[in-house]
């Protein structure tokens, strides 16, 4: 399943993606089964099921369209942590494509003003100098994780988004730590929809591809992933317990060679979209901030 967050007078509201490409339709679960949220429908065997089955029994013709409804981030996590440097680059014939991993993964976070969702802009701040994009495939947690070993881990995966992890690197570079070149407002767009586990069959058999303005400047698979999503749940879980809606974004590959030699920084009028195949894509707009307060 594909299940999104979308606005309504009432609030916040779960609901399916149903139909077929270029005709979907939202299935309201609040309304279908009477689950609130995204995040207890995935944290909840039974929920899931009686979704399934709605989706199943649901008459696509009376459902509103899927085009035009406003989309929020699909989940509210209570946490956004994020891995660095989780792709191998190229190298030489003959080169052994592991001699150069890491032990362990680079680990930062997010902070709650960051998340965005798919319909969001975001706005460029006064204060940044050097805005960038990440593409990202980012983990969605249903069941509660706390030192789980790496064979069960995927136990505790309720599905997979996209996620921007957009960043600052002038800021990012200013300290050690990258929270402020990270953690500016919106700088974490995350959807269209959460796609559950079920729906992919292997999370390191996917393409990455990132297109700036219309050009592919990122496509690499998930197959050169360094860190694997059971170990990275498994990991992060000694030391933070893991929560239904959590996200965990698992990294980026490396720009195309024409996109590093051609790097600017983002500004206003550009536009990212991140596709992923079997989970879908997320294009973001950037804009000006809102003038005379500083962002």
């Amino acid at each position: 399943m594909r299940l999104v967050s979308f606005a309504s007078p009432a609030g916040r509201r779960p609901a399916a993606v149903v139909g077929t490409p270029g005709d979907e339709r939202l299935l309201d679960l609040a309304d279908a089964i009477g689950v609130d949220d995204v995040e207890s429908l995935l944290a909840d065997d039974q929920a899931l099921a009686a979704a399934r089955s709605s989706v199943a029994a649901a008459d696509v013709s009376r459902l509103p369209r899927l085009a035009e409804a406003t989309l929020l981030a699909p989940v509210v996590p209570g946490k956004i942590v994020c891995l660095g440097y989780n792709y191998r680059g190229h190298v030489p014939d003959g080169v052994d494509p592991r001699a150069s991993d890491p032990e362990f993964p680079d680990v930062f976070v997010k902070t709650p003003n960051t998340l965005g969702g798919p319909s969001d802009a975001v706005a460029v701040p006064h204060a940044a100098e050097d805005v960038d994009y990440e593409g990202e495939i980012a983990i969605v947690i249903g069941r509660r994780a706390k030192e789980v070993p790496v064979e069960s881990a995927l136990d505790h995966v309720a599905g997979y988004t996209i996620l921007n992890d957009v960043s600052d690197r002038a800021w990012q570079r200013r300290q050690s730590q990258w929270a402020l070149g990270k953690c500016f407002d919106g700088f974490a767009p995350l959807g269209p929809w959460v796609v559950t586990a079920d729906e992919i069959a292997d999370p390191h058999d996917l393409l990455v591809e990132v297109e700036r303005d219309g050009v592919v400047t990122v496509s690499q698979s998930t197959a050169t992933t360094i860190f694997s999503v059971p170990f990275i749940v498994s990991y992060l879980s000694q030391t933070m317990t893991l929560q239904p809606g959590d996200v965990i974004s698992t990294g980026t590959p490396q720009k195309l060679p024409h996109a590093l030699a051609a790097h600017r920084p983002l500004a206003p009028g550009d536009s990212v979209t991140v596709r992923v195949g079997g989970i879908g894509e997320l294009t973001t707009r950037f804009v000006a901030p809102t003038q005379g307060v500083p962002a």
